[in-house]
């Protein structure tokens, strides 16, 4: 089975180029952890801007204020009592521009002055670059850095996480951390408030996971995880206890089936995989997942059999149809999804 290559992601470059004070002059920042990226766009501006004269030198444009002939001026503009500018753009897609300013933004691109750090920001529109349109493309990569922000490992968040349970006087143990990187979904964004939640919650100086618990509301696909591996041991009531909390949650029943479905189809996959002897990072390769969840999902699949994989799957696709074409309670079942799973584990 062959391996997905990982695209770099720029981000040690960037990285490395703020560390040395040498940003470049073009950069394009997308991805889903937009805590670190606002974090390095705080850190550009630091670096190139000062309080005094910020208002003269930095030149910020959104989807409803872009206009070409504005950029160019904001590309252009000399700096004021300093050294360098900083031109951001938030969420303006290049590819999508009229093709007389694509035209223009070639140029533009392929001429950013050297006192110019030229930002485009992706946080609410995806970054999708159309190389079919060459020209625009080529000068995208060919003068610009793309910096994907991509969700940490654990090995990083962990650190981070306890350092900022520090800042606020609490310890938490790397356990824990654990724990809540789990249940959160795992972006620094979602964690940042927790902690705070947490701290303020919690009277003590060591947290604790009651701590945790009483004030933080898991993801659906974290939930759904712990619901279907104890499905997978035939516990069915500590299961129905964990569609209850997702009901709860008042997540939809085709969207908790969905999450299910989902779960199955990579636990079916991990299963292949430990049978070929393959390892985590195989699975991650086949199914884009992070190294932690990987990893629990390869421990989870040496407790079911192939057969229990095929027919998890065979159950959820059944009791999806039931919902779409039947009047039964959705409630009920995938209520009886999960004694169905658990009568079939214990098998």
């Amino acid at each position: 089975m062959a391996k997905q290559k990982t695209e770099p992601s720029g981000f040690e470059e960037l990285k490395e180029a703020i560390r040395r004070k040498k940003p470049g002059r073009l950069y394009f920042f997308h991805g889903e952890e937009t805590f670190l990226m606002e974090h390095y766009l705080d850190a550009m501006k630091r670096l190139l801007l000062d309080e005094l004269t910020e208002s003269f030198n930095y030149h910020r444009l959104n989807e409803e204020t872009f206009d070409i002939r504005g950029f160019a001026d904001g590309v252009e503009s000399l700096p004021m009592m300093a050294e360098h500018t900083l031109v951001q753009v938030d969420d303006v897609d290049l590819f999508k521009l009229p093709e007389s300013d694509r035209e223009k933004m070639i140029d533009i691109l392929s001429d950013i002055p050297e006192h110019c750090t030229v930002v485009f920001v992706y946080l609410t529109a995806p970054w999708k670059p159309d190389k079919r349109l060459k020209k625009l493309w080529e000068a995208v990569s060919k003068y610009g850095a793309q910096v994907e922000f991509r969700k940490q490992e654990p090995k990083d968040l962990i650190p981070w996480i306890s350092r900022a349970f520090a800042r606020k006087g609490k310890k938490i143990d790397n356990a824990l951390c654990g724990y809540l990187i789990d249940i959160t979904g795992g972006t620094m964004t979602a964690l940042a408030g927790e902690i705070g939640k947490i701290c303020a919650y919690s009277g003590a100086d060591q947290i604790k996971r009651s701590d945790i618990d009483a004030v933080t509301e898991p993801v659906l696909d974290a939930v759904v995880f712990q619901m279907t591996d104890l499905m997978g041991q035939g516990k069915y009531g500590p299961a129905l206890m964990k569609l209850q909390q997702l009901l709860k949650m008042q997540q939809e029943p085709v969207a908790i089936l969905g999450a299910v479905g989902a779960h199955f189809r990579r636990l079916g996959a991990a299963r292949t995989l430990l049978d070929l002897g393959k390892q985590p990072s195989d699975l991650m390769s086949l199914c884009g997942m992070a190294a932690y969840p990987a990893q629990k999902t390869m421990d989870a699949a040496r407790r079911v059999s192939p057969a229990f994989c095929r027919k998890a799957t065979e159950l959820v696709l059944e009791t999806d149809y039931q919902m779409k074409t039947s009047f039964d309670d959705p409630d009920r079942l995938l209520e009886l999804l999960i004694l169905r799973l658990a009568q079939e584990a214990g098998r």
